[in-house]
């Protein structure tokens, strides 16, 4: 018999932090699973842990394959799904014990597309600074993991205009409901829904044109604001580990795909809602107020180019409010330097 839901875990370099990861989903109180974890050519132990729990356990599938990146692994795992739902977890991450049977709950009693929830704000905070006073991080237990949720009690909200509750921070949306930032890993998803919507192989920060993408099919969607994920501050990780000019590049590959797609494809509303709710903070947060640090020749002639590209798209044609109008200016004066 199929499972109901299948969690793709890409791994690499993260042995240290794998066993936390594969423990949260073997322990849900929802046992209906596949968890399908993604060797991506790691130089570790990872498949080797992974294969270890495959063997004790036959719900954890192990697939190896040549390093391509995350958002190639997530695209491999997306293969072998045959669940109806699917979700995400990195593998340097965790997720609350209850985190599928709530979510499953939520989606059969609304009938959703996807269920959406949030991390745990105060974890991070709590890490970073037990590891400033020098203690062992990996020994720190989040702040209500062992916490109990009655399902008949969670608090929800219901939309399909998903376009109207979504925002990437610091902007904000005048509604108590929201889904904040493009998190892969914050939902649980109707499979056939997600079917023909991939990552982008080669960058990071692929959250946002895959997010980008999934509001543009109108999904239905529940929204809770329980933690239930663990977003765990990997040092070592290559997101954080990126120098600026290679963040900068990903950032505006992202962006001229989704201005692209939502050129094609979004109604006048919807282009609206994303231009002021996602692209602008990306373009103000992530891309005019790094420029500073292309510093190069050979950066600073490339920044150019993809800024001068997107300019001939018209994605600065329309700034949403004073702010963005400003750092429009200031990518302009970039560009004519």
């Amino acid at each position: 018999m199929t499972p109901k839901i299948s969690v793709i875990i890409p791994m690499y370099n993260v042995e240290k932090y794998l066993h936390q990861c594969l423990e949260s989903v073997k322990n849900q109180t929802f046992k209906d699973w596949v968890a399908i974890c993604v060797d991506d050519g790691s130089p570790d132990r990872c498949g080797e842990i992974a294969e270890e729990y495959a063997k004790q356990d036959k719900r954890f599938v192990v697939i190896h394959k040549k390093n391509g990146g995350l958002s190639d692994a997530r695209n491999a795992g997306m293969k072998y799904v045959k669940t109806e739902y699917v979700m995400f977890l990195d593998s340097d991450d965790f997720i609350h014990p209850q985190t599928m049977e709530i979510a499953y709950a939520l989606a059969q009693k609304n009938n959703t597309d996807i269920v959406s929830w949030y991390k745990n704000t105060l974890y991070r905070p709590q890490l970073l600074l037990c590891k400033k006073l020098g203690f062992d991080v990996d020994k720190v237990r989040p702040i209500g993991i062992r916490k109990k949720f009655n399902i008949n009690k969670i608090k929800y909200f219901v939309t399909d205009n998903i376009v109207e509750y979504s925002v990437e921070p610091p902007y904000k949306v005048n509604h108590k409901w929201s889904v904040k930032h493009c998190y892969v890993w914050r939902h649980l998803i109707k499979t056939d829904f997600l079917r023909d919507i991939s990552f982008i192989k080669g960058i990071i920060f692929e959250d946002f044109p895959w997010w980008s993408a999934v509001m543009l099919k109108r999904p239905t969607v529940t929204i809770t604001n329980l933690p239930l994920y663990y977003y765990y501050p990997n040092f070592n990780s290559y997101c954080l580990a990126t120098k600026e000019v290679e963040k900068l590049r990903n950032w505006l590959i992202g962006l001229k795909q989704s201005f692209v797609l939502y050129m094609d494809k979004a109604t006048d509303y919807e282009m609206q809602k994303w231009q002021k709710n996602f692209m602008w903070p990306v373009i103000i947060y992530q891309i005019a107020r790094k420029l500073k640090y292309v510093t190069e020749q050979q950066d600073i002639k490339e920044m150019k180019k993809f800024l001068t590209d997107l300019s001939d798209l018209g994605v600065f044609n329309k700034p949403t409010d004073a702010k963005a109008k400003e750092y429009k200016k200031l990518i302009h004066n970039f560009i004519k330097e």
